[in-house]
Order: structure tokens, then C-alpha cells, then sequence
């Protein structure tokens, strides 16, 4: 009698947890998308998740943090504050993304470098006006360009030369995405994805019940940006994504062509074949960082990178000898690509 009635509470407790379950999945198939877009850290954004109200204004603030410590277009961040030798209290985002930003560079021997702004911005200008900057005005660039020669001490950041200038826009994009993923899990929302200027962090499925997909651009000589061919697509589900290259802004030496990439140790445009370098990591922050270093390290040094950390999936498109475009990517990569 005893263990019929045990069998009975049995039946019934699996039904309710049969019940409760369908009762849940449907509640979340019938729960709607929200989608958000606007402007930050001078580029737009855009969000999607699966919530039952709008969490814009929260996700925004979100975003106006890391602005408040990171961006340089902000007069009143730190980071601007830093670059004028005003004084500032540093905070745990501004420490954070310099901490990293400083042992990335460390790993890649000085291709990821906040410090090199100074170099870019000069030969952005040369570039458009058709007169590179001399060797001498590199040279004296050399001076106040280098990680190595700021560091992080006593909660200040101590500069060789006050001319210095901290530009952290190849890592913060990444690092806000990772801060508004962080708040919708915090929410407990557990589909959607994150996007700023291009990099991503998603999560879950998407509206049509499948995994997020992210196409990656096709070099090409469009200056007006009308052609959006895509290269591959990616199934980037609970993954970060970043992509770094100059896609239609090249420039041809000796008959090849070559992305606007700036070796901050050099101070000269680097002399290789890479034209986008996408990463794939478990945070945004980092894949941004790294794919900026890929594309200053070149094709060789980033497979050796890549020994060091198989953590990180890569797609890499370059030119070869004879001006086609071609693709490697990482072995790891290879489950990822859709088509």
C-alpha cells in the first residue's frame, strides 16, 4: 500500500514538473524581443534581448560608465583627464582595461599599444593629404609613444613624458559590450546580443529560435561603402566577437595593396598582406585587443600567438602576392563557420 502511494506522489510530482516546465518554455517563446539602438563612444550601437519590459535607459547608463572612464571624445573622463595631467581618482574601469590593455601589449611584444594614437593620427593626415610625416617627425613621436613607458603606481598613472596620451577605442567598444552583456545576465536574461561598432557579445538563440549568426564583410576597394559582400558567417552564440582591419581604406605599395595599420614600434605602416583580422574569445574586450595586435603582427607572428592562447579562435583574411584576397583561420575556428 505504502509504496503504491510512493509511486502515486511520484506520478504526480512529474507531472507538475512536465506542467511547470511546458508552462515556462512557453512563457519564454511568448516573451517579446526588445531592441534598442543609439549612439555611444562615437559610433552606434545596437542591443536585442528577451525581456518582458525596455531596459534602455538602464543599459544606456550601462554604457555612459564606461564612456565617463574610457572615452577621449568625454573632456570630463579620466582617461581625458589622464591625458591633460589633471588630477583624478582612477576607478575600478579605467584600472581594469589599463591592466589589461598593458599585459596584452606585454604578450604581443608591443603590437597592442594605447599609447600609439600620436603615430596614427599623423599618418591619417599624410595619408589624405598625399605627404607621408618624415622620419624625423616619427622619430620625435618615438619619444612619448610606448606602453613600457607608463605604468599604473599608487593609484596614478606615471608618465615618461607628459606628452603622452592614453587611447584606449581598440579595447573600450569591446569592454562596453562586455559591460552590457554582464547587466542583462545580472537581469537574468539569457537571449540576446550586444553590438558596438561592430563587436559583439551574444547569448542564447535569437528571435527565430536559432543561434546568433554574424556575417563577416568582404575586403574591397568601395570607398563609398555600398558593397556589403560577405566573406563568411559566423555562428557566434555565448561567444564575444571582434573585427579589426581597414576594409576599404588601403594604400598600394610596389604593387600591393596594404591595410592603414600603424606598428607603434616602428611608427611605420606595417608591411604585411592582413586585411581584416576577426577574433572570437570569451570576452569582447579581448578579442577587440587582439585583433588590432593581429593585424599589426601579421599572419606568421599571430599563429604564434595563437600557441600561447588556443582559447582564442581567428579569421583572418589577406592578399597574396598577387593581389587576391585570401582566408586562414584557426583550426578551432572551423566549427564556427556557417558558410
Amino acid at each position: 500500500m505504502e509504496n503504491k502511494k510512493k509511486r502515486i506522489w511520484q506520478v504526480a510530482f512529474l507531472a507538475l514538473l512536465v506542467i511547470g516546465t511546458v508552462v515556462i518554455i512557453r512563457q519564454q517563446r511568448n516573451m517579446p524581443y526588445q531592441h534598442d539602438e543609439g549612439f555611444i563612444f562615437g559610433t552606434v550601437y545596437h542591443v536585442t534581448y528577451q525581456h518582458d519590459r525596455n531596459l534602455q535607459k538602464n543599459i544606456e547608463a550601462e554604457m555612459q560608465k564606461v564612456d565617463d572612464a574610457l572615452s577621449t571624445f568625454n573632456k570630463n573622463s579620466i582617461i581625458s583627464k589622464v591625458n591633460e595631467n589633471r588630477p583624478v581618482e582612477l576607478n575600478d574601469m579605467f584600472i581594469n582595461i589599463f591592466n589589461l590593455a598593458q599585459n596584452i601589449s606585454k604578450d604581443t611584444d608591443g603590437a597592442f599599444d594605447i599609447t600609439v594614437a600620436p603615430m596614427v593620427n599623423v599618418w591619417g593626415f599624410g595619408f589624405k593629404e598625399g605627404t607621408p610625416p618624415t622620419k624625423h617627425v616619427i622619430d620625435s613621436l618615438k619619444a612619448f609613444v610606448g606602453y613600457d613607458k607608463v605604468e599604473l603606481k599608487g593609484g596614478k598613472i606615471i608618465k615618461k613624458d607628459p606628452r603622452m596620451m592614453l587611447d584606449c577605442s581598440a579595447i573600450a567598444k569591446g569592454y562596453g559590450v562586455d559591460v552590457v552583456a554582464d547587466y542583462l545576465k545580472k537581469e537574468g536574461i539569457r537571449n540576446f546580443i550586444v553590438e558596438i561598432g561592430g563587436e559583439i557579445v551574444s547569448s542564447g538563440i535569437s528571435e527565430k529560435r536559432l543561434p546568433w549568426k554574424i556575417g563577416v564583410t568582404k575586403p574591397v576597394d568601395d570607398s563609398l561603402k555600398q558593397d556589403q559582400e560577405l566573406q563568411t558567417i559566423l555562428n557566434v552564440t555565448n561567444k564575444a566577437m571582434a573585427t579589426s582591419g581597414n576594409y576599404r581604406n588601403f594604400y598600394y605599395k610596389n604593387g600591393k595593396k596594404y591595410a592603414h595599420t600603424i606598428d607603434p614600434k616602428t611608427g611605420y605602416p606595417v608591411q604585411h598582406s592582413i586585411l581584416s583580422a576577426t577574433v572570437l574569445a570569451d570576452r569582447c574586450a579581448v578579442a577587440d585587443a587582439y585583433a588590432t595586435s593581429f593585424m599589426v603582427m601579421g599572419l606568421d607572428k599571430t599563429k604564434e600567438i595563437l600557441k600561447k592562447h588556443p582559447e582564442l579562435m581567428v579569421y583572418i583574411i589577406y592578399a597574396d602576392g598577387l593581389g587576391n584576397n585570401k582566408i586562414w583561420y584557426s583550426p578551432s575556428m572551423k566549427e564556427k563557420i556557417v558558410e
